[in-house]
């Protein structure tokens, strides 16, 4: 059975690849030398092969290091036609493409100047007369390649600014998608370990009397989970949690030391990133009431308003300095700030914390 191999580059990247190396320059040096040969013989029949065939050889072969030596191929390319002193030689033709392969990897002034120069020289040598016509080729032949190969460098140019902002912006993606899958661990993976750990723990102070092996179970888990939490670098997919789910954090969350309630007001048709973002945020200030605070009952509301949604989460601990900003609040905050809200921490009346987040519409 006959096997499909992915297919190859095509002729034209294979030449443009052969035209960046030294194969590639004698190349187009022998191509240009044999169509100045057959031009000059087919214009001249009466003239001498081998002479022309000569100056065609002479006229090509700078273009050989017109990579490395761009003026300097292009000079030598004029001063052949120059000293061919021929009328309406083809010859010319190789030294305006010299010309622009020199606008090309040296787009200065001289080149321009050199590329009109030479035109000069052929007009005063009397290889062309001096009539307007010969005005006329100074402007063409001497402005046009010019003009020509620095049009060509600044599309490579841009070919390769594009490139470049592709690639940049391909990390970029990258790197937010990595940053949101982070979040989307830390936010859904360690808000259920730490209800683990706290709601382990809450049963081993509550029942005294457990068995050794009970008790030892439950610190296990306790032990594990927290182990858990600060080792999970998994990358977990979107799960799709909204809003409507906040009634079964809720339940979740609440303990025998700890009561957390859930007020809605107005009509909960939301987007769905936004359904998702509300949900994270209020999970993972539930989080870090949970975590770092003493608070026995915490308040959560959700009040749906025309131009945004706000979801407050206010608990009764002690106002004391929180430690410094972490993973969690970051996400908060930075989830806020893609939709376009805000997150506000700030301490709540008499004591604990108030989170409020507005996310707009």
């Amino acid at each position: 059975m006959a096997t499909d191999h992915p297919p190859g580059p095509g002729p034209w990247h294979r030449l443009a690849r052969l035209s960046h190396t030294p194969a590639g320059d004698l190349l187009v040096a022998a191509v240009a030398a044999v169509a100045v040969l057959g031009l000059g013989l087919a214009e001249r029949s009466a003239a001498d092969p081998l002479a022309t065939a000569v100056a065609a050889a002479a006229v090509a072969a700078p273009l050989v290091l017109r990579r490395r030596f761009p003026l300097g191929a292009a000079l030598v390319c004029a001063a052949v036609v120059v000293a061919a002193a021929v009328p309406l030689w083809p010859g010319r033709l190789v030294a305006m493409a010299a010309f622009a392969s020199a606008a090309f990897h040296r787009p200065r002034a001289s080149v321009l100047c050199w590329s009109v120069g030479w035109l000069v020289v052929l007009a005063v040598a009397g290889v062309r007369p001096a009539n307007a016509a010969t005005y006329t080729d100074l402007v063409l032949l001497g402005v046009a390649p010019v003009a020509a190969g620095y049009a060509l460098r600044l599309h490579r140019d841009r070919a390769e600014h594009a490139a470049r902002l592709y690639r940049a912006e391909t990390r970029r993606v990258v790197a937010e998608e990595h940053a949101r899958v982070v979040r989307e661990v830390h936010d859904a993976v360690g808000h259920h370990l730490t209800v683990i750990r706290l709601q382990a723990t809450a049963v081993r102070h509550v029942l005294r009397a457990l068995p050794p092996a009970a008790d030892r179970a439950l610190a296990t888990i306790a032990d594990a989970s927290a182990a858990a939490l600060a080792e999970v670098r998994a990358v977990l997919p979107r799960n799709g949690s909204s809003l409507s789910d906040l009634d079964t954090l809720v339940e979740r969350t609440t303990g025998p030391d700890r009561t957390v309630t859930l007020t809605r007001r107005g009509s909960p048709d939301v987007p769905p990133l936004l359904d998702h973002a509300g949900y994270r945020v209020a999970q993972e200030a539930l989080t870090n009431v949970l975590r770092h605070s003493d608070a026995t009952r915490v308040d959560v509301g959700v009040d749906h308003r025309p131009d945004a949604v706000v979801i407050t989460v206010a608990d009764n601990g002690s106002t004391t300095p929180g430690a410094a900003e972490g993973t969690g609040l970051r996400g908060m905050r930075e989830r806020a700030r893609l939709l376009g809200g805000t997150v506000t921490i700030e301490p709540g009346e008499p004591t604990g914390w108030r989170v409020e987040a507005r996310l707009p519409r």
